[in-house]
């Protein structure tokens, strides 16, 4: 079987399988527990995504105690959103000619409350679909890690992450960070997943809710894609990743992404496999090649 047709029957398996996550029964017990999660204006979802890129499940401290049985951790720095301040107002109205009296609560301001990340509170698990962390060794990993990182169109360093993040994309520093406290697994997969980020999105300027959706769907599909090709399984981490960030069962922004998705996966295994198995070349270029043969 040829490259691309290999590349065309692992986005079928994709599809298959992120459709098989909606089915399950782990995801209805993830979606009743997500119910009790508030839902954020685009404004508050934007201003949760500049203090916390990382952030997934956001509630407030109060909240967490009392529906989550979770507390926040102590000196975790707080989520600054606005909420609206609402209070019963008498006051006269006219209606048919007849004076009545209306006591409906009304907006009368605004101010800043403080919400946190899951990943900054501790105490009962919540019925997650997804693997938190994919464990495993990866065959000749510095060599492929190393891949990676020429592939890339932007530096890539390990740190240590304190939010819990595994990785992040910063188009504006222009660069990748990986968390240095990962599986070999975790780590090619989150630098696969980072790399697709720079590649597709560096220049996309709209933050909305649903242009995010479609950039997480079609990063973590580039890297399962490049990972199932090399033999690598990640299946039980990114098939509920991208059913996760899927707006509808119907899957929209992996169907509409498919072709970019193919083009991107078929990119990166084209640098990978060059820079794994260099063509001969001079001594110079050789000297420049000695860290990865």
């Amino acid at each position: 079987m040829d490259r691309q047709s290999q590349i065309e029957q692992i986005t079928q398996q994709l599809e298959k399988g992120v459709h098989d996550v909606f089915a399950s029964d782990s995801y209805q017990k993830y979606l009743s527990s997500m119910a009790r999660f508030h839902t954020y204006s685009v404004n508050n979802s934007l201003l949760i995504w500049m203090q916390r890129p990382d952030a997934t499940l956001v509630a407030g401290y109060q909240a967490w105690k009392s529906q989550f049985n979770r507390s926040v951790r102590k000196g975790e720095k707080a989520i600054k959103i606005i909420a609206p301040i609402r209070r019963k107002k008498m006051y006269d109205i006219v209606i048919d000619n007849e004076l009545v009296k209306d006591e409906g609560p009304k907006i009368i301001g605004w101010r800043t409350v403080s919400v946190f990340d899951i990943r900054q509170t501790f105490g009962d698990e919540l019925p997650f679909y997804m693997h938190d962390l994919l464990p495993g060794m990866v065959k000749d990993y510095d060599r492929f890690a190393q891949a990676i990182v020429l592939a890339c169109p932007v530096p890539i360093t390990y740190e240590s992450i304190s939010s819990g993040a595994h990785g992040f994309y910063r188009p504006k520093d222009n660069d990748i960070v990986i968390s240095d406290s990962l599986s070999q697994v975790q780590t090619i997969k989150t630098m696969l997943h980072e790399t697709a980020h720079a590649l597709l999105h560096h220049q996309d300027a709209n933050d909305s809710p649903a242009c995010r959706y479609q950039r997480e769907v079609q990063a973590e599909s580039v890297a399962y894609a490049v990972c199932s090709y090399y033999g690598i399984d990640t299946h039980e981490y990114s098939f509920p990743y991208i059913a996760g960030w899927s707006s509808s069962k119907e899957m929209e922004e992996l169907k509409a992404s498919l072709q970019i998705i193919q083009e991107t996966v078929d990119h990166l295994i084209t640098a990978i496999d060059r820079i794994r198995t260099p063509v001969p070349c001079t001594v110079k270029e050789s000297q420049n090649l000695s860290d990865f043969q």
